[in-house]
């Protein structure tokens, strides 16, 4: 006796559906968060350097603290443009205005453009051909990662902003001639560092922002989470410590947060 095209389809939902008749390494292996390795150097109280590694979650709020900058970029200090990667915590940065700020940390992690996570999400980086903003803005060519923002307000954004600049993400410059989104196939070693106070640096004659996470960065997270995030800064114990913000900053075509 053949079996009611009914029962059949009831069966196979019940295989599709149950999680008893399905494979418990593949539910795990579904459920389990990706995760990232962070490098970490901060300034100690005493002068001292401390650099630890990290293991957490490769979500929005951790990689913007470490995915601005690529390996090879100029920074502007006070002996003179140092290659990001060879920066320490207690070099003293120059600052927009000419004045000059202690490095306290730096974080850096590899990405692969390419590729996207299990979450499908990609990390392509911005480069910006040399004078794309006129005589030496950038002097050489600048590889800047996701995490990002320049100085500028986009002529797009002017009705918003007016007059005031902007902390502007890199991804609202893109041109398709000059400033190009690229995706190299291969780790790329990524940086972000924070001084005494939030405030915006010279990179290859570009002025980028330092890292700061934002007024409402830690407000829907988990207790541990963010006990996880802090953890990662040895100078900051709560997220007020990161100080008020230089400039208004600007997010996707909106102001999301202003100076104090």
């Amino acid at each position: 006796m053949p079996i009611p095209h009914s029962l059949q389809r009831a069966a196979k939902n019940a295989v599709e559906s149950s999680a008893i008749l399905q494979d418990p390494a593949a539910l795990r292996a579904t459920n389990r968060p990706q995760l990232r390795r962070y490098e970490v150097a901060s300034l100690l109280p005493n002068g001292n350097i401390a650099e630890t590694r990290h293991i957490a979650p490769a979500l929005p709020l951790f990689e913007e603290a470490f995915c601005a900058f690529s390996r090879g970029s100029l920074v502007d200090t006070e002996i003179g443009p140092i290659a990001v990667e060879d920066l320490l915590p207690g070099d003293r940065l120059k600052t927009h205005d000419g004045s000059m700020q202690t490095l306290m940390w730096k974080g850096s992690t590899s990405l692969i453009p390419a590729r996207p996570d299990a979450h499908g999400r990609t990390h392509h980086l911005t480069s910006f051909m040399t004078d794309s903003f006129g005589m030496q803005k950038p002097m050489s060519c600048v590889m800047a990662g996701p995490a990002a923002r320049l100085l500028r307000t986009p002529p797009h954004l002017r009705a918003i902003a007016g007059e005031a600049p902007l902390l502007t993400p890199v991804q609202e410059f893109h041109d398709g001639m000059n400033i190009v989104e690229t995706a190299p196939p291969t780790p790329v070693q990524m940086f972000h560092f924070c001084l005494e106070s939030h405030a915006v640096i010279k990179i290859g004659g570009l002025q980028f922002e330092t890292y700061h996470p934002g007024t409402k960065a830690l407000q829907l997270i988990s207790h541990a989470m963010r006990t996880l995030y802090l953890n990662m800064f040895s100078h900051i114990d709560q997220l007020s410590d990161f100080g008020p913000m230089a400039f208004a900053r600007a997010g996707d075509g909106q102001i999301d947060a202003v100076s104090s």
